[in-house]
């Protein structure tokens, strides 16, 4: 049986690690399918929330954001949402660009904006719902 040749210049250590051509193994593909799976019942609750809000004054909107577990559920809805987004540009990236410093940037930069957009939604979620709780 003549191996691949792939598989001919790849090392026992590195088949025993499961690292590919992109030296991440399977990382982001079980990441994609963990956050995937996550999305699925918090995306129907998403939806079902935003529908039962439709009209809703200001008040009302903070007042539902300040139950606990309004404010759990968004928070994890938004992070699931941001790793999913976050991994599944990596991807794209590494299999589209090609230069080096251009690709460096591109997954730095990626990685900065969902980082960034996580803090700042956690907070925000965070502060109206500590706000609207503390106001009773």
């Amino acid at each position: 049986m003549s191996k691949s040749a792939s598989e001919q210049y790849r090392t026992p250590l590195s088949r025993a690690r499961g690292l590919g051509a992109s030296r991440h193994g399977v990382g982001h593909f079980i990441t994609e399918r963990v956050s995937g799976l996550a999305l699925i019942p918090l995306s129907i609750w998403g939806v079902y929330a935003a529908l039962k809000l439709v009209g809703a004054d200001q008040h009302s909107v903070t007042t539902w954001i300040g139950q606990p577990v309004n404010a759990v559920l968004l928070s994890l809805l938004l992070i699931a949402a941001l790793i999913h987004l976050q991994h599944a540009v990596q991807v794209v990236i590494e299999d589209y660009i090609h230069r080096f410093t251009s690709k460096s940037a591109l997954v730095i930069g990626n990685l900065f904006v969902c980082v960034l957009a996580g803090a700042v939604g956690v907070f925000s979620i965070l502060k109206v719902a500590l706000t609207v709780t503390g106001a009773h």
